[in-house]
């Protein structure tokens, strides 16, 4: 009769990540799923205590100490881990076991921790729930937009015609303000109504594209802000609307200046980054290749309580802005069947912008 298979090679050989940490949550065991996800050998997880810190993982540790001391298991089924700076999403189950010391006739509990990677399927229904919010919003804005617009056309013919009578040169200063005040908010009202549709597509270079925005944006750029450049030049040509995909990477590398303008004296950088991405979920199918853009700052990151409606309309955080911009921004984005993700900590906001290339 053939050897039984051992149970240790068993569990290497999952892809769901295993470790078997006790009550200080010292590593006993770690199977090859959790070396690769950590990043770290078995030998180097052993050597220190599982001793993540808040900004590393979302979970409380004191929670598998916890269930350790009360033999009592629990499954956290959203757990943020940010592992070389990338937020990875996981599906933590936490058991304990209790191993029985025959030399000493006694036992003792230990934790059986489980990490299942969701990162696809959290980006997958993030994206649903984004764009549903997202389209509820810029459809009520627009509905609000065109129900200002038809009153300003008519306060602002009121005025021309009301200048036309005045009898004195000096009482048209007032029906002046009033057109300038109406075409003002005309302009804006046109801003909220955002790009219905796509322009003129043509096969165009990427970096193209990237080094126009990087000379436009330098223009006006203040001097302690430095405009770095990180690209592929392994990425082919590709069909998209050059002035439109240049507006979106324009209205974010803007919001990177003025994040850093109100960060540390207006100091740090911006890099504009591109690289090739594999097997990429766009708008529910699935390219085998993707062009990756990478707008990162140097600035304080983006604060919690608008990550999940930065791209809203009207939504800023900078006092005086319209919030247009980066709504903008996605829309185009969206209408190249593209996505845009956002991963952010102090010192370190990037803006991932992913096109498709190939089916």
């Amino acid at each position: 009769m053939g050897s039984q298979p051992n149970a240790h090679a068993i569990i290497d050989s999952l892809l769901t990540a295993v470790l078997v940490v006790d009550a200080d949550l010292h590593v006993h065991f770690a199977n090859t799923a959790a070396e690769q996800l950590l990043p770290l050998s078995k030998r180097r997880l052993q050597a220190i205590p599982l001793n993540l810190a808040d900004e590393d993982i979302s979970l409380d540790m004191n929670r598998i100490k916890l269930c350790i001391a009360t033999e009592q298991g629990f499954t956290d089924s959203e757990v943020r881990l940010v592992i070389d700076g990338t937020p990875r999403w996981v599906e933590v189950s936490v058991t304990p076991i209790t191993l029985s010391l025959a030399a000493a006739a006694s036992s003792h509990t230990q934790a059986l921790i489980e990490l299942r990677l969701i990162d696809q399927q959290k980006k997958i229904s993030q994206e649903l729930h984004q764009r549903t919010q997202q389209q509820a919003a810029r459809e009520l804005v627009r509905g609000l937009a065109h129900e200002i617009k038809n009153p300003l056309g008519g306060l602002r013919g009121a005025a021309q015609l009301l200048e036309r009578e005045l009898p004195r040169a000096e009482l048209k200063e007032f029906t002046q303000l009033i057109i300038a005040q109406a075409d003002r908010l005309r302009n804006l009202v046109d801003r909220l109504l955002g790009p219905q549709r796509l322009g003129e597509r043509q096969i165009t270079n990427l970096h193209s594209v990237l080094e126009q925005v990087r000379r436009l944006v330098a223009i006006d750029l203040p001097s302690d802000i430095r405009l770095e450049r990180d690209y592929d030049p392994s990425i082919p040509e590709f069909e998209i609307a050059p002035e439109q995909l240049q507006q979106a990477l324009i209205n974010i590398v803007r919001n990177a200046i003025e994040a850093l303008q109100r960060h540390e004296q207006g100091r740090g950088h911006i890099i504009l980054k591109t690289r090739t991405a594999f097997q990429v979920m766009l708008q529910g199918h699935r390219y085998r290749l993707a062009a990756e853009i990478r707008i990162i700052d140097s600035g304080p990151g983006i604060p919690e309580s608008l990550r999940d409606t930065l791209f809203y309309p009207m939504v800023t955080g900078r006092e005086g802005g319209t919030g247009l911009g980066l709504s903008i921004a996605q829309d185009l984005i969206h209408q190249h069947q593209g996505r845009i993700e956002i991963q952010s900590r102090p010192g370190r906001t990037e803006f991932i912008i992913y096109l498709p290339l190939r089916r």
